[in-house]
Protein backbone atom coordinates (compact mmCIF):
# COMPACT_ATOMS: atom_id res chain seq x y z
CA UNK A 1 0.00 0.00 0.00
CA UNK A 2 2.80 2.34 0.91
CA UNK A 3 4.48 1.57 -2.42
CA UNK A 4 1.29 2.44 -4.27
CA UNK A 5 0.95 5.72 -2.38
CA UNK A 6 4.58 6.53 -3.12
CA UNK A 7 4.08 5.83 -6.80
CA UNK A 8 0.94 7.97 -6.82
CA UNK A 9 2.78 10.76 -5.05
CA UNK A 10 5.57 10.63 -7.61
CA UNK A 11 3.04 10.65 -10.48
CA UNK A 12 1.15 13.58 -8.98
CA UNK A 13 4.40 15.44 -8.43
CA UNK A 14 5.46 14.76 -12.02
CA UNK A 15 2.05 15.87 -13.30
CA UNK A 16 2.29 19.03 -11.20
CA UNK A 17 5.74 19.76 -12.62
CA UNK A 18 4.49 19.20 -16.16
CA UNK A 19 1.48 21.44 -15.54
CA UNK A 20 3.71 24.14 -14.08
CA UNK A 21 6.01 23.91 -17.09
CA UNK A 22 3.07 24.15 -19.49
CA UNK A 23 1.65 27.06 -17.50
CA UNK A 24 5.05 28.74 -17.69
CA UNK A 25 5.12 28.19 -21.47
CA UNK A 26 1.60 29.55 -21.81
CA UNK A 27 2.60 32.67 -19.89
CA UNK A 28 5.72 33.11 -22.00
CA UNK A 29 3.72 32.64 -25.18
CA UNK A 30 1.01 35.10 -24.10
CA UNK A 31 3.64 37.68 -23.08
CA UNK A 32 5.39 37.17 -26.41
CA UNK A 33 2.12 37.72 -28.31
CA UNK A 34 1.33 40.76 -26.15
CA UNK A 35 4.72 42.34 -26.88
CA UNK A 36 4.28 41.78 -30.60
CA UNK A 37 0.79 43.29 -30.55
CA UNK A 38 2.09 46.36 -28.71
CA UNK A 39 4.82 46.69 -31.34
CA UNK A 40 2.30 46.44 -34.17
CA UNK A 41 0.13 49.07 -32.49
CA UNK A 42 3.05 51.49 -32.22
CA UNK A 43 4.74 50.82 -35.56
CA UNK A 44 3.41 50.56 -39.12
CA UNK A 45 5.03 47.47 -40.60
CA UNK A 46 4.33 44.21 -42.43
CA UNK A 47 5.41 42.24 -39.36
CA UNK A 48 3.25 39.22 -38.50
CA UNK A 49 2.87 37.43 -35.15
CA UNK A 50 5.22 34.53 -34.49
CA UNK A 51 5.30 31.73 -31.92
CA UNK A 52 8.03 31.62 -29.29
CA UNK A 53 6.77 28.64 -27.28
CA UNK A 54 4.53 26.32 -29.29
CA UNK A 55 2.10 25.02 -26.73
CA UNK A 56 -1.54 23.92 -26.80
CA UNK A 57 -3.81 25.80 -29.21
CA UNK A 58 -1.74 28.98 -29.17
CA UNK A 59 -0.55 28.28 -32.73
CA UNK A 60 -4.15 28.37 -33.93
CA UNK A 61 -4.67 31.58 -31.95
CA UNK A 62 -1.64 33.18 -33.62
CA UNK A 63 -2.82 32.10 -37.08
CA UNK A 64 -6.26 33.54 -36.38
CA UNK A 65 -4.78 36.83 -35.15
CA UNK A 66 -2.55 37.02 -38.24
CA UNK A 67 -5.63 36.62 -40.46
CA UNK A 68 -7.31 39.49 -38.59
CA UNK A 69 -4.18 41.64 -38.90
CA UNK A 70 -3.86 40.97 -42.62
CA UNK A 71 -7.54 41.79 -43.16
CA UNK A 72 -7.11 45.02 -41.18
CA UNK A 73 -4.09 45.99 -43.29
CA UNK A 74 -5.99 45.41 -46.52
CA UNK A 75 -8.89 47.53 -45.27
CA UNK A 76 -6.45 50.21 -44.12
CA UNK A 77 -4.75 50.29 -47.55
CA UNK A 78 -8.13 50.56 -49.29
CA UNK A 79 -9.20 53.35 -46.95
CA UNK A 80 -5.94 55.22 -47.45
CA UNK A 81 -6.29 54.90 -51.22
CA UNK A 82 -9.90 56.09 -51.01
CA UNK A 83 -8.85 59.08 -48.88
CA UNK A 84 -6.14 59.96 -51.38
CA UNK A 85 -8.65 59.71 -54.20
CA UNK A 86 -11.08 61.85 -52.20
CA UNK A 87 -8.45 64.55 -51.63
CA UNK A 88 -7.54 64.52 -55.32
CA UNK A 89 -11.23 64.76 -56.21
CA UNK A 90 -11.70 67.78 -53.95
CA UNK A 91 -8.66 69.44 -55.55
CA UNK A 92 -10.03 68.74 -59.02
CA UNK A 93 -13.49 70.02 -58.15
CA UNK A 94 -12.05 73.17 -56.58
CA UNK A 95 -9.97 73.87 -59.68
CA UNK A 96 -12.83 73.19 -62.09
CA UNK A 97 -15.16 75.53 -60.24
CA UNK A 98 -12.60 78.21 -59.44
CA UNK A 99 -11.38 78.59 -63.04
CA UNK A 100 -14.64 79.88 -64.60
CA UNK A 101 -15.44 81.88 -61.46
CA UNK A 102 -12.07 83.64 -61.62
CA UNK A 103 -12.66 84.40 -65.30
CA UNK A 104 -16.14 85.78 -64.58
CA UNK A 105 -14.80 87.92 -61.75
CA UNK A 106 -12.10 89.37 -64.02
CA UNK A 107 -14.51 90.31 -66.79
CA UNK A 108 -17.02 91.78 -64.33
CA UNK A 109 -14.24 93.96 -62.89
CA UNK A 110 -13.35 95.17 -66.40
CA UNK A 111 -17.00 96.11 -66.94
CA UNK A 112 -16.54 98.76 -64.26
CA UNK A 113 -13.77 100.45 -66.24
CA UNK A 114 -15.31 103.52 -67.86
CA UNK A 115 -12.51 103.77 -70.41
CA UNK A 116 -13.44 100.46 -72.07
CA UNK A 117 -15.61 100.90 -75.21
CA UNK A 118 -19.16 99.62 -75.11
CA UNK A 119 -18.39 97.10 -77.87
CA UNK A 120 -15.73 95.52 -75.66
CA UNK A 121 -18.09 95.45 -72.70
CA UNK A 122 -20.69 93.64 -74.82
CA UNK A 123 -18.03 91.12 -75.80
CA UNK A 124 -17.06 90.68 -72.14
CA UNK A 125 -20.71 90.02 -71.24
CA UNK A 126 -20.87 87.27 -73.86
CA UNK A 127 -17.72 85.71 -72.37
CA UNK A 128 -19.19 85.92 -68.87
CA UNK A 129 -22.34 84.21 -70.13
CA UNK A 130 -20.30 81.38 -71.67
CA UNK A 131 -18.30 80.93 -68.46
CA UNK A 132 -21.48 80.77 -66.39
CA UNK A 133 -22.87 78.13 -68.75
CA UNK A 134 -19.62 76.16 -68.35
CA UNK A 135 -19.91 76.47 -64.57
CA UNK A 136 -23.50 75.25 -64.73
CA UNK A 137 -22.40 72.23 -66.80
CA UNK A 138 -19.68 71.43 -64.25
CA UNK A 139 -22.09 71.57 -61.32
CA UNK A 140 -24.67 69.47 -63.19
CA UNK A 141 -22.08 66.79 -63.96
CA UNK A 142 -20.87 66.73 -60.35
CA UNK A 143 -24.43 66.39 -59.10
CA UNK A 144 -25.27 63.71 -61.67
CA UNK A 145 -22.17 61.65 -60.86
CA UNK A 146 -22.85 61.89 -57.11
CA UNK A 147 -26.40 60.61 -57.67
CA UNK A 148 -25.13 57.80 -59.89
CA UNK A 149 -22.61 56.60 -57.29
CA UNK A 150 -25.27 56.77 -54.60
CA UNK A 151 -27.64 54.67 -56.74
CA UNK A 152 -30.31 57.39 -56.67
CA UNK A 153 -31.20 57.23 -60.38
CA UNK A 154 -34.40 55.31 -60.99
CA UNK A 155 -33.97 53.90 -64.49
CA UNK A 156 -37.05 52.96 -66.50
CA UNK A 157 -35.97 50.58 -69.28
CA UNK A 158 -38.16 50.56 -72.38
CA UNK A 159 -37.90 49.32 -75.97
CA UNK A 160 -35.92 52.01 -77.79
CA UNK A 161 -34.94 52.52 -81.39
CA UNK A 162 -31.33 53.39 -80.61
CA UNK A 163 -30.75 54.73 -84.14
CA UNK A 164 -33.37 57.44 -83.62
CA UNK A 165 -31.89 58.47 -80.27
CA UNK A 166 -28.37 58.49 -81.75
CA UNK A 167 -29.42 60.70 -84.69
CA UNK A 168 -31.24 63.06 -82.32
CA UNK A 169 -28.19 63.53 -80.09
CA UNK A 170 -25.80 63.97 -83.05
CA UNK A 171 -28.06 66.71 -84.45
CA UNK A 172 -27.70 68.61 -81.14
CA UNK A 173 -23.94 68.93 -81.70
CA UNK A 174 -23.83 69.11 -85.49
CA UNK A 175 -23.50 72.91 -85.64
CA UNK A 176 -20.71 72.79 -83.06
CA UNK A 177 -18.69 70.63 -85.44
CA UNK A 178 -19.52 72.58 -88.61
CA UNK A 179 -18.73 75.92 -86.90
CA UNK A 180 -15.18 74.59 -86.42
CA UNK A 181 -15.00 73.61 -90.08
CA UNK A 182 -15.43 69.92 -89.26
CA UNK A 183 -17.76 67.42 -90.89
CA UNK A 184 -18.23 64.22 -88.86
CA UNK A 185 -18.74 60.97 -90.74
CA UNK A 186 -22.02 59.45 -89.57
CA UNK A 187 -23.17 55.89 -90.20
CA UNK A 188 -26.63 54.88 -88.97
CA UNK A 189 -28.36 51.96 -90.70
CA UNK A 190 -31.82 52.37 -92.17
CA UNK A 191 -32.93 49.18 -90.44
CA UNK A 192 -34.14 49.84 -86.92
CA UNK A 193 -32.04 48.47 -84.05
CA UNK A 194 -33.89 48.13 -80.78
CA UNK A 195 -32.50 47.84 -77.26
CA UNK A 196 -34.01 47.73 -73.78
CA UNK A 197 -32.81 50.90 -72.04
CA UNK A 198 -33.74 54.08 -70.22
CA UNK A 199 -33.94 56.92 -72.77
CA UNK A 200 -32.47 59.55 -70.45
CA UNK A 201 -29.50 57.32 -69.61
CA UNK A 202 -28.83 56.46 -73.28
CA UNK A 203 -29.06 60.14 -74.20
CA UNK A 204 -26.58 61.10 -71.47
CA UNK A 205 -24.15 58.39 -72.59
CA UNK A 206 -24.24 59.62 -76.20
CA UNK A 207 -24.10 63.30 -75.23
CA UNK A 208 -21.04 62.77 -73.04
CA UNK A 209 -19.20 60.70 -75.64
CA UNK A 210 -19.86 63.14 -78.48
CA UNK A 211 -19.05 66.16 -76.30
CA UNK A 212 -15.81 64.48 -75.22
CA UNK A 213 -14.91 63.98 -78.88
CA UNK A 214 -15.81 67.60 -79.70
CA UNK A 215 -13.76 69.07 -76.85
CA UNK A 216 -10.71 66.82 -76.98
CA UNK A 217 -10.71 65.46 -80.55
CA UNK A 218 -8.59 66.89 -83.34
CA UNK A 219 -10.44 65.71 -86.44
CA UNK A 220 -11.46 62.56 -88.35
CA UNK A 221 -14.72 62.28 -86.41
CA UNK A 222 -16.61 59.07 -87.05
CA UNK A 223 -19.91 58.19 -85.34
CA UNK A 224 -21.50 54.87 -86.18
CA UNK A 225 -24.17 52.41 -85.09
CA UNK A 226 -24.03 48.79 -86.21
CA UNK A 227 -25.65 45.48 -85.32
CA UNK A 228 -23.03 42.88 -84.47
CA UNK A 229 -23.57 39.41 -82.99
CA UNK A 230 -26.92 40.31 -81.42
CA UNK A 231 -25.51 43.54 -79.99
CA UNK A 232 -26.15 47.17 -80.85
CA UNK A 233 -22.65 48.66 -81.15
CA UNK A 234 -22.16 52.43 -80.91
CA UNK A 235 -18.75 53.74 -81.95
CA UNK A 236 -17.38 57.24 -81.34
CA UNK A 237 -13.96 57.85 -82.91
CA UNK A 238 -11.77 60.91 -83.32
CA UNK A 239 -8.18 61.73 -84.12
CA UNK A 240 -6.01 62.48 -81.08
CA UNK A 241 -2.45 63.24 -80.09
CA UNK A 242 -3.13 63.50 -76.35
CA UNK A 243 -4.06 59.94 -75.46
CA UNK A 244 -1.50 57.15 -75.18
CA UNK A 245 -1.85 53.45 -74.43
CA UNK A 246 -1.03 54.05 -70.76
CA UNK A 247 -4.05 56.36 -70.45
CA UNK A 248 -6.59 53.75 -71.55
CA UNK A 249 -6.70 51.91 -68.21
CA UNK A 250 -7.70 55.13 -66.41
CA UNK A 251 -9.69 56.89 -69.11
CA UNK A 252 -13.07 56.10 -67.46
CA UNK A 253 -11.97 57.08 -63.94
CA UNK A 254 -13.55 60.15 -62.42
CA UNK A 255 -11.64 63.42 -62.92
CA UNK A 256 -9.01 61.70 -65.06
CA UNK A 257 -7.55 63.92 -67.73
CA UNK A 258 -4.59 63.60 -70.07
CA UNK A 259 -4.26 67.39 -70.04
CA UNK A 260 -1.66 67.89 -67.32
CA UNK A 261 -1.97 71.67 -67.51
CA UNK A 262 -5.72 71.25 -66.86
CA UNK A 263 -6.52 73.99 -69.41
CA UNK A 264 -9.94 72.53 -70.03
CA UNK A 265 -13.61 73.32 -69.57
CA UNK A 266 -14.83 69.93 -68.42
CA UNK A 267 -14.75 68.09 -65.11
CA UNK A 268 -13.22 64.89 -66.42
CA UNK A 269 -16.49 63.20 -65.42
CA UNK A 270 -18.07 62.77 -68.85
CA UNK A 271 -16.60 59.34 -69.61
CA UNK A 272 -17.02 58.22 -65.99
CA UNK A 273 -20.75 59.07 -66.14
CA UNK A 274 -21.06 57.30 -69.51
CA UNK A 275 -19.49 54.17 -68.01
CA UNK A 276 -21.74 54.22 -64.92
CA UNK A 277 -24.91 54.54 -67.00
CA UNK A 278 -23.74 51.87 -69.45
CA UNK A 279 -23.05 49.36 -66.70
CA UNK A 280 -26.33 50.09 -64.94
CA UNK A 281 -28.13 49.35 -68.22
CA UNK A 282 -26.33 46.02 -68.57
CA UNK A 283 -24.07 47.17 -71.41
CA UNK A 284 -20.31 47.37 -71.81
CA UNK A 285 -17.97 50.20 -72.76
CA UNK A 286 -14.40 50.02 -74.04
CA UNK A 287 -11.78 52.53 -75.18
CA UNK A 288 -8.84 51.82 -77.46
CA UNK A 289 -6.48 53.44 -79.95
CA UNK A 290 -6.66 52.58 -83.63
CA UNK A 291 -4.46 54.16 -86.30
CA UNK A 292 -4.06 57.43 -84.41
CA UNK A 293 -7.73 57.63 -83.41
CA UNK A 294 -9.25 57.39 -79.96
CA UNK A 295 -12.21 55.03 -80.17
CA UNK A 296 -14.96 54.43 -77.62
CA UNK A 297 -17.23 51.46 -78.28
CA UNK A 298 -20.46 50.89 -76.38
CA UNK A 299 -22.45 47.65 -76.63
CA UNK A 300 -26.00 46.82 -75.62
CA UNK A 301 -27.88 43.56 -76.23
CA UNK A 302 -30.28 44.11 -79.12
CA UNK A 303 -33.90 42.96 -79.11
Amino acid sequence: MEIILAVLSICLAAAAVILLLRLHCYRKQINHIKEQLLFLKAEESNYMLTSAYPVGNTEELINGLNDVIEDYRKRHRRLRKANQSYRESITSISHDIRTPLTSVKGYVQMQKNADIPQEKKTEYLRIVERRLIELGDILNQLFEYARLEAGEFQLSPQRLNVGNVFAEIISMFYEDFTSKGLEPQIEIPRESIFILADKHAISRILENLIKNALVHGQGSYHFSLTSREEYAVITIANETEQIEEKDLQQIFERFYTTDQSRNRRTTGLGLAIAKEFTQQLGGSIEAFLQEGCFVVEVRFPSL
